[in-house]
């Protein structure tokens, strides 16, 4: 996540303002094709392919339009194909800089010969163990990567994660992480990509979408993530009207 400092840290802790998140902190690099529907943006921000030209990312990514362009099919950027965002929707509601309804929806000028990936549909789909993926940095203020990263994160208790952050809303957001010692997370550049539970049959589901936090993998301080499974709706609809 995107760290705040000093005087704004703390200020966004009691007011309840927040910092979008914009590569996988403790993680290992992934295979190629490991994760085949996760895509960079040049905005700086990852998503997913959740139809043949329908990237899902957040909301907060294309606050400034959706003119972007997308790598994706390989876990190393230098090998992948590249479309071009001609078109998207924003979650009704969100507005820009705020951390609510932080999803969008771009169309490519293409369809891409890749696979996608599904969407969480239901509230048994947000409990963790969850994945997290990402070209981000592995570091407060480090660089953001060339290779796919991903690492496992632990569910953070709805309870438990309005403890520590004033702008926590259980009903569309979900917490990950380690939160007695820190240590795993998402960072800058991650912002936008999936959150990943198992579908207990190989595949994956796509439970959250990285949105925002305070550091990067600081204890006490986990990740926050759009739950998918609120939205489901309206994001099908959007990827229908788009694709």
């Amino acid at each position: 996540m995107r760290v705040l400092g000093g005087v704004l840290a703390g200020l966004a802790l009691a007011l309840g303002t927040a910092a979008p998140a914009v590569a996988v902190v403790g993680g290992q690099p992934a295979a190629n094709q490991q994760f085949p529907w996760v895509v960079r943006l040049s905005v700086g921000c990852d998503g997913a392919l959740v139809a043949p030209r329908v990237v899902l990312t957040a909301a907060h990514c294309v606050d400034h339009g959706p003119a972007v362009t997308v790598r994706a099919g390989s876990a190393d950027l230098r090998g992948a194909v590249t479309a071009r965002a001609t078109a998207g929707l924003t979650a009704p509601g969100h507005r820009p800089g705020s951390v609510r309804a932080d999803w969008a929806v771009l169309r490519l000028d293409r369809r891409v010969n890749l696979p996608v990936l599904r969407l969480g549909a239901s509230p048994a789909e947000d409990q963790g163990p969850f994945t997290v993926v990402g070209w981000g940095a592995t570091r407060e203020h480090g660089r953001q990567q060339r290779y796919l990263r991903f690492a496992a994160v632990p569910a953070v208790p709805d309870q438990a994660c309005a403890a520590v952050y004033a702008s926590f809303a259980a009903s569309d957001m979900l917490c990950a992480g380690n939160l007695r010692g820190g240590g795993v997370d998402t960072c800058d550049g991650d912002s936008g990509g999936p959150m990943l539970r198992a579908d207990g049959t190989g595949g994956w589901v796509e439970a959250g979408i990285v949105s925002w936090g305070v550091g990067c993998a600081r204890p006490g301080y986990p990740g926050v993530y759009t739950r998918v499974s609120s939205f489901v709706g309206q994001i099908t609809a959007a990827v229908t009207a788009l694709d």
